[in-house]
């Protein structure tokens, strides 16, 4: 067989398997289509995501349920105030060997996993959460001057609530960066919810079972980089990043007046990645426009920022990306 017949037989088997991965988190995680494609796009691309959603909307179950179907180790950590980057990296201690010796021993913390729940992220001091900002980038951490490797595959899924500011540290820039995609937990419709009702207050409960292992992962990651891209979808990923920058030359007049500062070539990164694994999520063997315009959101949103000028007159963000770029769509198709 050729090179690209065995390319797509790899791209259909994979498709199979996140079809019956999909199924199996429904069982515990009902409905919300939207936020488990886009969690399960996370973990295809190797990266981390930012959940934001109200308390009870089943974020954690969703994060333990991934845990169960992708065949990961996982680890939960919930962020507060007086936590300490020891707490979540581990530390030396001292052990004293019976012959009266002593010597440090390394006790590792709850980052050495394959995934890792932040919940509520942001209510941990700046201090703390920049001790994820190497793990969450390089995948190694430094305690005492050593290196130590996180292992493969390792993935952050982090929680932050979007209304319940009082005690909490707002996430820098740096750090909003190294999330892949940002994902809005929305109240489910009310079918959903009466699903939810009769499935979860019941003497017993549907359990997920596990479709994936770690290595079966790092292969899908591995395939979804050998995914073909054709020249118009990296031409408009290019022209949607640098679309939202004010200091552009030629960039529209609504973008000029209302971004304080746009998204970065990381950006770029995040949709080449997301719009493959979103195009093998839906059965298809290369992206179009259409998968750059739904990614235009979750991957940008929080990689720029409006001014306070904008802020102060309500502008909304997601209304100019999505505007942006379902115009940029609307041209592609023209063209």
């Amino acid at each position: 067989m050729s090179e690209p017949a065995d390319l797509v037989a790899e791209i259909e088997r994979l498709e199979t398997k996140l079809k019956e991965a999909k199924t199996s988190i429904t069982r515990r995680f009902i409905g919300q289509e939207r936020v488990v494609d886009l969690t399960l796009t996370a973990l295809l691309c190797g990266g981390h995501a930012l959940l934001i959603g109200l308390p009870g909307l089943g974020k954690t179950r969703l994060v333990e349920t991934l845990s169960t179907v992708m065949g990961l180790d996982g680890n939960r950590i919930q962020f507060t105030p007086d936590l300490m980057p020891a707490d979540i990296l581990g530390s030396e201690v001292l052990d004293t060997a019976e012959d009266g010796s002593r010597h440090f021993r390394f006790v590792s913390g709850p980052v050495f996993c394959q995934l890792l729940m932040a919940d509520e992220i942001n209510r941990a001091s700046p201090r703390t959460q920049s001790a994820l900002l190497q793990a969450m980038q390089e995948k190694t951490v430094t305690v005492a001057g050593e290196d130590r490797s996180l292992g493969a595959p390792f993935h952050v899924l982090a929680t932050q609530n979007p209304i319940e500011q009082e005690g909490t540290y707002p996430l820098p820039e740096a750090q909003l960066d190294r999330f892949l995609v940002q994902i809005d937990v929305n109240y489910p419709d009310r079918a959903t919810e009466r699903d939810i009702l009769m499935a979860t207050t019941g003497v017993e409960e549907d359990e997920s079972n596990q479709v994936f292992t770690h290595q079966e992962l790092l292969d899908a990651q591995t395939l979804l980089r050998r995914m073909p891209v054709g020249e118009s979808v990296v031409e408009m990923i290019l022209d949607l990043v640098r679309a939202f920058r004010p200091e552009e030359p030629g960039v529209s007049e609504r973008v000029a007046e209302t971004v304080a500062w746009g998204p970065g070539p990381r950006a770029a990164q995040a949709l080449m990645m997301t719009v493959r694994a979103r195009a093998l999520l839906q059965g298809r063997l290369a992206p179009n426009a259409e998968d750059v315009i739904d990614m235009a959101r979750p991957v940008l949103s929080h990689r720029m920022a409006l001014n306070f000028a904008a802020r102060a007159r309500g502008d909304s963000l997601a209304d100019l990306i999505e505007t942006t770029a379902a115009s940029l769509g609307s041209a592609e198709a023209a063209a």
